[in-house]
């Protein structure tokens, strides 16, 4: 059987890498077969890429260019990390998918959903997430965590997306708000609440769905 494509989406600082480091202890723990991945980035390649896009060393980059970059990373992620784990059966969980690029390309720089979503249904081969954990934060909020996580790992600077300013961070948190009304497989969770209730509430929705999914192949 196909595995489980789970995606963790939200604005920076969010909270969303530390749900997602959660839930897999969690899986891990009950014996799932899960694999751990993040975008940009994930293979050798896209980490390359990942680096180049994020880089605050590189304020020409044309919009354009950004919006293709992140589509290029995640056709190479895609093709050599998430398929083959799917097809053999693991749960894949992903820090950033699709969902990121409409949000902070579409509506952050403007592009457009549509535009965004038919360059990375050609990255992807259309894959999309059996269930994506939205966790949504204001703008405001945002910052002052990266602001806080920089100065406690003795970061130097937020990368290229983190510095830009708020305006934009805010059209990037519409986004996510809007695809989450669109889409059914999208539950958005209200990151004011602790790690802890996030967590419990990921939890029990997992469980519910990998429960269904079970069912429907008994």
């Amino acid at each position: 059987m196909r595995g489980l494509f789970i995606t963790f989406e939200g604005p920076d600082g969010s909270g969303k890498s530390t749900q997602l480091q959660r839930m897999a202890s969690y899986l891990n723990a009950q014996l799932y077969d899960v694999l751990t991945t993040r975008e940009p980035g994930g293979t050798a390649i896209s980490d390359q890429i990942r680096r180049i896009v994020l880089d605050p060393e590189h304020p020409e980059m044309a919009e354009q260019t950004e919006v293709l970059l992140y589509a290029a990373s995640r056709a190479q992620h895609v093709q050599e990390k998430i398929k083959p784990a799917l097809e053999q059966g693991k749960m894949v969980l992903c820090d950033r998918f699709v969902d990121a690029s409409i949000a902070y390309q579409g509506f952050g720089l403007g592009f457009g959903e549509q535009t965004v979503q038919q360059i990375n249904d050609f990255a992807t081969g259309g894959l999309t997430p059996d269930r994506t954990y939205m966790i949504d934060v204001a703008p405001e909020l945002s910052r002052e965590r990266m602001n806080t996580r920089t100065t406690q790992e003795f970061t130097q600077e937020l990368d290229r997306i983190e510095q830009k300013e708020l305006e934009y961070h805010a059209r990037v948190r519409q986004g996510f708000q809007t695809l989450a009304k669109q889409h059914q497989r999208i539950m958005l969770i209200d990151g004011n609440q602790s790690i802890e209730s996030i967590h419990q509430l990921i939890v029990q929705d997992l469980l519910n769905l990998i429960k269904a999914r079970t069912d429907s192949h008994s």
